[in-house]
């Protein structure tokens, strides 16, 4: 068994940094070192644990099954390493470096974005990077310390913590009530006289069944539209103009249902909630700059829990 030593311990962060920036070349930079001498660092490592951690072509850089779960293993403890030695420096309390975020695109725009000024203002020795996109995708390997997702989280190692929960309206614009008339019940749109609009739901490829919740019972109507969205924003957009009916969170729709933008059918069957989640890798060292942009989430999304 190899000895753990300072070398190892070196060769460790360059492996981080190469995760983390996603090449060979970037690590060099942000670690101020040649590219040369962190290929010659990941050589030493490599040779030392006995195992390939990259697979590298001319174009693209990308772990191998044993580096994923060298990383999986070593980016808590690293983590953890960085906040011992900033608390053994008086730095406890302090938020600093690079924090990396995936957040998905309809709460980075409706609640996250409009607030970030405040947070960054907060916290000036910290550079933020926001991932916005539809899919979780592999936290570890893309080196994320967080994640913001709508959805129940599938099963993984990450900590989950739900942030809030929401209704799930089903909606339309006055001009295609008039069109189309409104329906009375939620089985009526399967009948073929109506139009609804579907959307994608980024952890199955698939579009979400149409559910309706009433005092415990749970029907599925099957809609079968023809058009299918992966984007709230415009989902938000068709339904307004009229072109057909959706179903959408309460978040964000709050505005258009005051306004007569929306009108939200079927009130006695909309209980069902969709929850919003918090993920990171360990509830062991969390990073001071995770911790504080979690509070801060916590804290703005407090007022939108169902």
């Amino acid at each position: 068994m190899e000895r753990f030593d300072e070398r190892m311990l070196n060769g460790m962060g360059v492996f981080a940094a190469i995760v983390r920036s996603g090449s060979f070349a970037a690590a060099a930079a942000q670690l101020e070192m040649s590219q040369p001498g962190v290929s010659r660092s990941i050589a030493r490592l490599e040779a030392r644990l006995g195992i390939r951690l990259f697979e590298r072509s001319a174009r693209a850089v990308r772990l191998t099954d044993e580096g994923w779960r060298f990383h999986t293993q070593t980016a808590p403890l690293l983590a953890g390493l960085e906040e011992a030695a900033a608390t053994a420096a008086g730095a406890a309390t302090t938020v600093r470096g690079h924090l990396r975020v995936n957040v998905d695109p309809y709460f980075s725009r409706l609640i996250l974005g409009p607030q970030l000024e405040s947070f960054m203002t907060r916290h000036p020795d910290l550079q933020l990077e926001l991932a916005t996109r539809p899919q979780l995708g592999d936290m570890l390997s893309e080196g994320m310390d967080l994640a913001l997702r709508f959805g129940e989280p599938p099963t993984s190692s990450l900590v989950a913590r739900k942030l809030l929960d929401t209704r799930i309206l089903t909606v339309a614009a006055p001009a295609y009530l008039e069109r189309h008339g409104q329906p009375a019940r939620p089985q009526e749109l399967a009948d073929g006289r109506h139009v609804c609009i579907e959307f994608r739901d980024p952890q199955t490829g698939r579009p979400f069944p149409w559910e309706f919740h009433r005092r415990g019972r749970r029907i599925v109507v099957p809609t079968g539209g023809r058009l299918v969205l992966n984007d709230a924003g415009t989902l938000h957009s068709v339904c307004i103009a009229g072109y057909g009916i959706a179903q959408m969170m309460d978040l964000g729709a709050g505005e258009l249902l005051a306004s007569g933008a929306l009108v939200a059918l079927f009130p006695d069957w909309a209980e069902e909630r969709f929850p919003l989640y918090a993920l990171y890798p360990s509830r062991q060292h969390l990073p001071s700059k995770t911790r504080a942009f979690l509070d801060f989430v916590v804290e703005l999304t407090r007022g939108h829990r169902g």
